[in-house]
């Protein structure tokens, strides 16, 4: 496993050089592809690899296409469903040949505001990040290389490869590609949204409002490690899940032991659709997550110092799921724009 990683990380590396050096000829015309709310943050779209229809497009056909793993069984889809704020709503997922996962999927949901991405954080780019699921054995088990054959032999693919950056289906393309469409995967249509963005006052309830009042009180801190826009500071962290843990998280990146237990803290938005919870799925609903942070933790050595535990009645336990359903967009999980193209 330790070559594996090693392996992988060499490959990133030469993957970014590749980046560095290459540059796109595309003559297309960039599009406007998403209408952030004012005071939303922008997003940093690397200069090459600007978003155009084309590259949009290619991107999304491959994102639900089974033809990116080794038996062309399984599609990004297939782990990242729409239906659940491109998460899954299983503990863990299979790869290939029913391979078993070693993670809860993480949603796509603003995939794009990320600073890095795994949940050790090792990976820089949304780009470089494309070849963690293709080469990895228990997801699609694949070579990019190969796959770039495997695409220059579809007529369509290279075709609208040739459009979207005047190259052959290769691991430049690829990369981008997928990387493209991903950042379109933009949720800013929550009713926490149309009340915080764009002053829809009637959005959010009462009940709500009072469940964020509270979320980002000193006395619960659920927004000191999940605050808005975002609803997470990407930083690293142990929530006190277990006392040991079987998944030694972003110390298989770093090999120091203070980063053991510790994943990257991920995004609330549309968090009601996505269950189960935490890095193993293990925890089945959010009911159940409110009532690990309420007790405190498990008191792990590396347990982040913002969780201690706190008092909850009832009704604030009401208030709080309401505003946590409150970060659902349903505009964004049944928008045909970034819905399979195959239907």
């Amino acid at each position: 496993m330790r070559n594996n990683i090693i392996f992988f990380y060499i490959l990133l590396c030469f993957s970014f050089f590749v980046q560095s050096c290459s540059k796109s000829k595309q003559k297309n015309n960039t599009v406007t592809w998403n209408n952030l709310p004012e005071g939303f943050p922008e997003l940093f779209i690397p200069e090459d690899n600007a978003m155009t229809a084309n590259r949009i497009k290619l991107g999304r056909h491959l994102f639900y296409d089974p033809i990116l793993s080794r038996d062309s069984s399984l599609s990004c889809a297939s782990c990242h469903k729409a239906a659940f704020a491109f998460a899954d709503n299983q503990s863990t997922t299979q790869g290939i040949e029913q391979r078993g996962g070693n993670r809860n999927v993480s949603s796509l949901t603003n995939v794009a505001y990320n600073p890095y991405f795994t949940s050790e954080g090792g990976v820089p780019t949304l780009e470089m990040q494309v070849l963690v699921p293709i080469q990895e054995h228990n997801e699609f088990d694949f070579n990019v290389v190969l796959l770039a054959e495997r695409l220059q032999e579809h007529p369509f693919y290279d075709s609208l490869s040739q459009l979207a950056y005047e190259r052959s289906p290769d691991a430049f393309v690829i990369t981008r590609a997928l990387a493209a469409f991903e950042r379109t995967l933009i949720s800013t249509q929550s009713d926490y949204d149309l009340y915080t963005y764009y002053n829809k006052t009637a959005a959010m309830s009462k009940s709500a409002q009072r469940g964020y009042d509270l979320f980002m009180s000193t006395r619960l801190k659920c927004g000191e490690c999940h605050p808005p826009p975002h609803f997470s500071t990407f930083d690293f962290e142990n929530n006190g899940l277990y006392a040991v843990y079987s998944d030694i998280g972003r110390q298989r990146l770093t090999n120091d032991s203070a980063d053991l237990a510790l994943f990257k803290i991920p995004t609330l938005r549309n968090i009601a659709l996505s269950a189960p919870y935490m890095h193993d799925g293990s925890l089945v609903d959010l009911d159940a997550v409110i009532e690990h942070y309420k007790m405190g933790g498990k008191k792990h050595p590396q347990q982040s110092y913002h969780i201690k535990g706190f008092e909850l009645s009832t009704k604030e336990k009401e208030d709080l799921l309401d505003f946590l359903s409150s970060l659902t967009d349903n505009y964004f999980i049944e928008n045909e724009n970034i819905s399979s193209p195959f239907k």
